[in-house]
């Protein structure tokens, strides 16, 4: 009891003395409690339910998952489909967000910045319609013009309705998507480390900047590194949005049909909330030994 105690107290005392910066993440913590943590928590009970958001919620038990897997061919498609875009937009682009990253810090901090806004403004805007544009089914749209005036192929190729292509472009567009907060993560990390560790590492015989980045950045910034992983594997295991905005809703045979779509379908077009809970809390264990997978990696690489 001593030692709860002693723990309480200072945490207390640590609250109060940093009560300034608890205050400025407040608001933040109190949305992300309210639209996060309360309808994960929601979704536990209410995926045992039967419940059309109409009627009062009819108990089911184990109903809602069994379908899931014995019955349901479309969302074992999408578990396929949802893995095999987060394969490419999870490790991939995390690699490609810190080579990136580490390539906009080696510039002056002018073209820094500006470079930094280019590769982050899309992450924060809606850019499918161009995107149409550029693999629109027509010989006008950018790559079929590009490829018939190269000789590659002899007639347009139709990205967005073939089921052939279209889980391809959806994986293309989103890692475009990509770098945000887990990217600004990575970029800032760059930025606070001491350049006397570089200057000591010199003494100690480190000759270039691949030395630089494999004995120095790459442990220095292991809580950075940490946080953009944790980001990139919920922005691949909860992607969607781009294959319903670019793709329409379904997809061609449902070829580029993730878990989030099945969930969103279920939830927002069926109003079948009980299935939708389901199919949303099986997403979140996957999520979840993902994240303790990454979590265990890269506590062992700082330690």
């Amino acid at each position: 009891m001593g030692s709860v105690s002693g723990k309480s107290g200072e945490m207390f005392i640590s609250i109060k003395k940093n009560r300034s910066a608890y205050l400025m993440i407040l608001p933040f913590m109190l949305f992300f409690t309210l639209f996060t943590i309360v309808p994960v928590l929601m979704s536990l009970p209410i995926g045992f339910t039967d419940f059309n958001m109409v009627e009062f919620p009819e108990f089911v038990g184990l109903s809602n998952y069994a379908s899931l897997f014995l019955s349901d061919k479309i969302f074992l498609q999408s578990i396929r489909v949802t893995l095999v875009s987060a394969i490419f937009t999870g490790p991939v682009s995390y690699v490609l967000c810190f080579l990136l990253a580490w390539f906009i810090n080696q510039m002056r901090p002018k073209f820094r910045t500006i470079f930094t806004l280019i590769f982050y403004i899309p992450s924060l805007s809606s850019v499918y319609t161009v995107w149409k544009i550029i693999f629109s089914g027509d010989a006008h749209g950018y790559i079929n013009s590009f490829l018939l005036d190269t000789g590659l192929i002899t007639s347009p190729v139709q990205w967005l309705t073939n089921g052939d292509h279209v889980l391809f472009v959806t994986i293309v567009v989103q890692m475009y998507l990509s770098l945000g907060t887990g990217f600004l993560a990575l970029c800032a990390g760059f930025q606070n480390i001491d350049r006397s560790w570089y200057e000591a590492g010199a003494i100690e015989g480190i000759k270039n900047r691949w030395q630089e980045l494999i004995y120095i950045t790459i442990p220095a910034m292991s809580p950075q590194l940490m946080f953009a992983a944790v980001m990139q594997i919920v922005s691949a295991f909860a992607s969607g949005e781009v294959s319903q905005n670019l793709l329409g809703f379904p997809s061609t045979d449902y070829k580029a049909h993730t878990i989030m779509n099945h969930a969103f379908d279920y939830g927002w077009v069926r109003y079948e909330m009980g299935y939708a809970s389901a199919i949303c809390m099986i997403l979140f264990i996957i999520m979840y030994f993902v994240n303790r997978l990454a979590s265990k990696f890269f506590s062992k690489y700082s330690d």
